[in-house]
């Protein structure tokens, strides 16, 4: 498919993925071409004037597949969720939004005849019996969280309409992701977002995990890129229906305290975990990508130091502070 016959509808574009993929992919094809979506959030005027924007509950088939006509969209990113930590304190509703939301977009991508649909699965579908380093691509899904589990579910269900109906869906394991752009919350590895925030405002965070907590990490750049580069990858190479491991860096909240106080004179650090210390005790240290990296060449670009780098310098222009 040429970049011109895209269309394209990213459902959650106002999220923490999102509003970067969104930009992204209207950069790459055409502002017009790449409709955003979003349930309550109002847009940015950015946002609202770089593109098509509709409000929409993804849980509502008949006004998604209004818009999916309206536009002609040939391929969905489909990144409305309800993330982890929320979704422990609301599990029916998370189960609502994560599960029917997939469920309808599966079902008008085959009744539509779409290309291809993106939809993100997790780290959390891991859980405490999984090799917690170097976690395979196939290995024990026995997550402990309500989110894990629809993500378990999420990733049968996207395999099951590509062998049903023979759908072209798409899926990464998106590690803990870091952005300056976007932080709505409810996730368990918010830590490595709110430190930055913390850092340059009051020079002190309290992070509620353990110093010795090691989750797997991506900076935003590299997962949007990773995104992008599986939907765009030759589907004959592909051999995982469920959902892919990527990988960039593995390091523990104490190293991350360390960086940032080694750029921010004056910053102070302590760990009083909480509820969310549970769930990144569930989730492997380390994931081997081999898989991805055969399939459709994947290689992250970021480390923790460069990582470090680009939050700053992004969140504190954001906040107006200099880092």
């Amino acid at each position: 498919m040429s970049v011109r016959d895209e269309r394209i509808m990213v459902i959650g574009a106002l999220g923490q993925v999102g509003t970067d993929l969104t930009p992204a992919l209207r950069s790459r094809y055409g502002a017009e071409n790449v409709v955003a979506v979003g349930r309550r959030t109002m847009p940015t005027d950015d946002c609202r004037n770089a593109g098509p924007f509709e409000f929409a509950d993804a849980t509502d088939k008949a006004a998604l597949r209004a818009l999916l006509q309206r536009y002609k969209i040939n391929t969905i990113y489909h990144l409305a969720a309800i993330m982890s930590a929320a979704g422990e304190q609301d599990p029916e509703l998370a189960w609502r939004v994560n599960m029917e939301s997939l469920r309808n977009v599966l079902d008008l991508g085959v009744e539509l005849g779409l290309d291809r649909i993106f939809w993100p699965s997790s780290i959390a579908v891991f859980g405490p019996t999984t090799p917690r380093q170097n976690t395979p691509q196939s290995t024990v899904l026995e997550p402990t969280t309500i989110y894990g589990v629809t993500k378990v579910a999420g990733e049968l269900l996207c395999n099951y309409y590509f062998i049903k109906h023979g759908l072209d869906v798409r899926s990464v394991r998106y590690p803990g992701l870091v952005t300056y752009k976007t932080f709505s919350g409810g996730g368990t590895s918010d830590y490595s977002i709110e430190i930055f925030i913390e850092a340059l405002k009051h020079r002190h965070y309290t992070c509620f995990v353990s110093a010795e907590t090691t989750m797997p990490m991506m900076y935003m750049d590299d997962a949007v890129r990773a995104t992008i580069e599986l939907m765009n990858a030759d589907a004959d190479r592909l051999t995982v229906r469920t959902s892919y491991n990527v990988a960039a860096e593995s390091f523990t909240a104490g190293e991350l305290a360390s960086e940032v106080a080694r750029r921010i004179d004056g910053f102070t650090y302590d760990f009083v975990p909480d509820y969310r210390q549970a769930i990144a005790d569930s989730w492997p240290d380390t994931v081997d990508d081999l898989v991805a990296r055969r399939d459709w060449d994947w290689s992250p670009d970021y480390d923790l130091p460069s990582l470090s780098q680009s939050m700053l310098k992004g969140m504190g222009s954001k906040l107006g502070i200099e880092a």
